[in-house]
């Protein structure tokens, strides 16, 4: 028996490091979204010129490319190491429910940022080119298809549920923040239930919310060795 805890522990403690390594990718996830969101592009309904130049800029690519793709590799690496800390800590169901859905929202967000930012742009060098008509019946057939809305939607409700599961878990943890897990869970109704449909300033104070909630979560378990059984046994 004690050659197995031995062995066990030996396994456990550099994933336990690394998980909390991991961490980190939670507040990146968060400032990235924030960036990304800055500024916010013309309607395309309405103001589908103004809305062509918008996405034709090196700004949006980049921007797609860094903030938006970036952020969606930083939220899955952060909803991995969170669910692994979680469940090591004893909050199993918790946890592994808080990574499944993650890992899921931004796998699904990242279809919807790829036509964003590989899409959208040529929609609107097609505009810009003089076939305004064309332009716009593509725009609502590849970039607000009933396919892509539909997968939009799912990715929503699986944001939220992941960080709704997860603020649960670390506000109900004795020697976590509360109010952390609180704010976590609200950043991303808010920012995806409110700011996803207004598409304006709340999404920025949604983002800062997530920031300040997430770091402060990752400041309180760094350094907290794992709850498991050979813990306990030595």
């Amino acid at each position: 028996m004690a050659s197995a805890a031995v062995t066990s522990q030996s396994v456990r403690d550099p994933l336990s490091r690394y998980a909390h390594i991991g961490l980190w990718a939670m507040p990146a996830f968060a400032l990235l979204l924030g960036v990304g969101t800055l500024d916010h592009q013309p309607p395309p309904q309405t103001h589908l010129g103004d809305w062509s130049r918008f996405v034709t800029t090196d700004l949006f690519l980049y921007k797609h490319l860094i903030a938006s793709i970036g952020g969606a590799v930083m939220g899955a690496l952060g909803a991995m190491a969170l669910g692994v800390v979680l469940m090591q800590r004893g909050t199993v169901r918790l946890g592994l429910w808080g990574l499944l859905t993650g890992v899921a929202a931004q796998v699904v967000t990242s279809s919807i940022i790829g036509v964003a930012a590989y899409a959208q742009p040529a929609i609107g060098r097609f505009y810009l080119a003089g076939h305004q008509d064309l332009a716009q019946g593509l725009y609502y057939d590849a970039a607000q298809g009933t396919p892509m809305v539909v997968m939009a939607l799912i990715a929503l409700v699986l944001l939220i549920s992941s960080f709704v599961i997860f603020g649960v878990a670390v506000a109900r943890s004795a020697d976590l923040p509360r109010l952390g897990g609180i704010g976590l869970a609200t950043s991303m109704v808010l920012f995806a239930a409110i700011g996803f449909e207004l598409d304006n300033w709340i999404q920025s104070i949604a983002s800062a919310l997530m920031l300040a909630s997430s770091a402060w979560i990752v400041v309180a378990l760094s350094g907290q060795r794992p709850q498991n059984e050979w813990d306990s046994r030595r």
